[in-house]
């Protein structure tokens, strides 16, 4: 396995990850990671198979913001990262069907968690559906109960994990 941060050349790679990962109506379109990659793509963690980087097989993705809560705006609205921010979101966590239930998403997982720490973020923040809080939970993550956010029409939970500084 291979990891590095993105850059707007893997866009094409991280879109058809993306398309296989989540429901037209929940995943984010190609435009948007256009934003996404230009604002932000040090804070976009991509798993590779090995270090040719022939078979993206997962990704992680979120801005860096000073706002305690995660919302739908943040989703659309790359230019809303802030390096210096408290708050490391995580707005998508993929991994190709064919590689799911062998530790890949643990991996990414982890990375964000670690690169947070290094960074000195108060935190970590994602929102998943009710099926997923107990992995997250696995990870240290606190649900704090439903979101505010009805992205893709989906009922999402909130989850945290505070960092110690």
């Amino acid at each position: 396995m291979y990891i590095r941060t993105a850059t707007i050349a893997d866009l094409d790679k991280v879109a058809q990850v993306e398309a296989e990962c989540f429901l037209p109506a929940e995943a984010a379109t190609k435009e948007a990671f256009v934003g996404r990659l230009q604002h932000y793509g040090n804070h976009f963690w991509l798993l590779f198979e090995d270090a040719s980087e022939a078979k993206l097989i997962g990704f992680v993705d979120g801005f860096v913001t000073d706002e305690v809560d995660l919302t739908d705006e943040m989703y659309e609205k790359a230019s809303m990262h802030n390096e210096r921010g408290a708050w490391q979101m995580i707005f998508g966590l993929n991994t190709l069907p064919a590689y799911r239930c062998q530790g890949y998403a643990a991996i990414l997982v982890h990375e964000v968690i670690k690169a947070a720490k290094e960074q000195g973020r108060r935190g970590v923040v994602l929102t998943c559906k009710e099926k997923l809080v107990h992995y997250y939970a696995k990870f240290g993550f606190v649900d704090e109960g439903i979101s505010g956010s009805t992205h893709g029409n989906v009922v999402w939970h909130q989850m945290r994990l505070p960092l110690a500084y």
